[in-house]
């Protein structure tokens, strides 16, 4: 484990689950992948090393044959699907979001069977039928649709609600300061979220903790954040990482 004082208050609080012989599960997802880069090679070493299996979120519009060659022997790694294009149609004085109600649903549901449909052949053994939503944004009304596009989960941000129509894998601690630096954010801040995901867990919250990446944007912040996180959970006996077909 990591020895700076910043991560303390994790090893505390993991030092307390192996105390109570329990484990918490993490998993962790990256967004907006679409073709091999120095910075996917980055995130895939430093997951393969830490033996932290990865679930990409593949943007299907904007993606080809050269991710999944890449891909193809990457058995850690499982990719669901980003929406179609990553396109904001939502209006300029509303939060972006692709799959909103500014479209005609049929329209917006036929661009998601294209996209599950075209990664699934793209990616044979490393397709999960999950849908990530770009900016972590769906209208509910869409949500039903879903299972009749082979849909069978649902990745957002945030705690999951206990019902719907299809299970929800969320991610909750982003390391990516959006609204600030735009890279990664303070290890502090960070650390905090953690800790205070893992005690909301520790009370009774059956979710895996969701860590949310997106390398495209990763800076020597985001990276050290990553590396330091999988050092101090990688072999501690309280934590499992785990991939997402494994938590659904």
């Amino acid at each position: 484990m990591t020895d700076r004082t910043t991560w303390e208050p994790l090893r505390r609080e993991l030092d307390r689950w192996q105390a109570a012989d329990r484990v918490a599960r993490f998993w962790l997802r990256d967004d907006d992948a679409v073709e091999p880069t120095p910075a996917l090679e980055t995130l895939m070493a430093l997951a393969g090393e830490n033996e932290v299996p990865l679930t990409l979120a593949v943007i299907p519009g904007l993606t080809g044959e050269a991710l999944a060659t890449r891909l193809a022997e990457e058995t850690a790694v499982t990719v669901a699907v980003h929406g179609w294009s990553h396109t904001n149609y939502a209006g300029p004085e509303r939060k972006k979001q692709e799959l909103g109600s500014d479209r005609p649903a049929d329209v917006v549901l036929g661009e998601l069977r294209e996209g599950f449909q075209l990664l699934e052949r793209l990616h044979p053994a490393r397709f999960l039928p999950m849908l990530v939503p770009p900016w972590n944004r769906i209208d509910a009304a869409l949500i039903p649709a879903l299972p009749g596009l082979g849909f069978e989960a649902l990745s957002v941000y945030g705690r999951a609600r206990q019902d719907g129509p299809v299970p929800l894998l969320n991610t909750h601690v982003d390391i990516i300061d959006w609204h600030g630096t735009r890279g990664g954010r303070s290890e502090e801040e960070l650390v905090a979220e953690l800790v205070a995901e893992l005690r909301d867990r520790f009370a009774g919250n059956a979710e895996p903790v969701g860590v949310l990446a997106h390398h495209l944007v990763h800076d020597t912040a985001a990276w050290d954040f990553l590396s330091a996180l999988f050092a101090a959970t990688g072999r501690h006996p309280a934590v499992l990482w785990s991939a997402a077909a494994e938590l659904l």
